[in-house]
């Protein structure tokens, strides 16, 4: 269980998360949902120790680690594949991959098995530089990326954002086949509705940086949806 008691998170002088608690079980895919600018990615963001000063409490079963360096949380088994990517477009495919490997706590510095059973095309064409890749093909080597730190729990920061239509449902069967499969919780800020309602099975809604509701997917109404998501 990961859990988040009464979490501030800012930027400098900027106070983003409010009193934020929510639970995030094992096993399941946690989405995150809200209009833009509602704090999302500064949720995972504080979970992986990338704000300027972070309050109140973040918990992995025993562990406590809200004052944790980001790298012991990515060697506590934490993924984080952000919004847009930022693979580094001068690395091959391999070294963007490998540097996952970086977080493992085993010190194993390979391209996991399951990265070849999702991404073949990646594995075709690991010598080419990360760059020249088309955004849905990016998006599979942060995911590869992320694959390759052996995580127990993964974060994908609107995974689908910027990707060809083609694309995008093979991202969205690898998010499932991920959790449904391989077993790892994900933790899923996305937008998409429909994708969420089938893929998830909790939900959090936020709104001016705090959590307004959450629970089980079937609780996510149209009308929470009109309330908290309509433009």
């Amino acid at each position: 269980m990961l859990s988040f008691a009464h979490v501030d998170s800012f930027y400098d002088r900027s106070h983003i998360l409010h009193d934020v608690c929510l639970d995030v079980p094992d096993g399941q895919v946690t989405a995150i949902l809200g209009r833009n600018g509602t704090g999302k990615t500064t949720l995972l963001k504080t979970l992986m120790g990338l704000t300027d000063r972070m309050d109140g409490e973040i918990r992995l079963d025993d562990a406590d680690l809200g004052s944790a360096p980001t790298f012991r949380r990515a060697r506590a088994g934490i993924a984080y594949v952000p919004q847009g990517r930022e693979i580094i477009p001068d690395f091959s495919i391999r070294e963007n991959i490998l540097m996952g490997s970086f977080a493992r706590a085993d010190g194993k510095r390979e391209i996991p098995p399951l990265v070849a059973e999702l991404f073949p095309y990646l594995m075709h064409n690991l010598d080419r530089n990360g760059g020249v890749l088309s955004g849905g093909q990016q998006q599979q080597l942060a995911i590869a990326r992320a694959l390759a730190a052996d995580p127990k729990i993964i974060l994908l920061d609107e995974p689908n954002e910027g990707i060809q239509p083609s694309i995008v449902e093979e991202i969205e069967n690898v998010i499932v086949r991920l959790n449904r499969e391989v077993g790892l919780t994900v933790i899923l800020v996305e937008q998409n509705v429909s994708f969420v309602r089938h893929a998830a099975h909790r939900f959090a809604m936020m709104e001016k940086g705090r959590v307004v509701a959450s629970g089980g997917i079937g609780d996510l109404s149209d009308a929470l949806v009109h309330r908290h998501m309509a433009v």
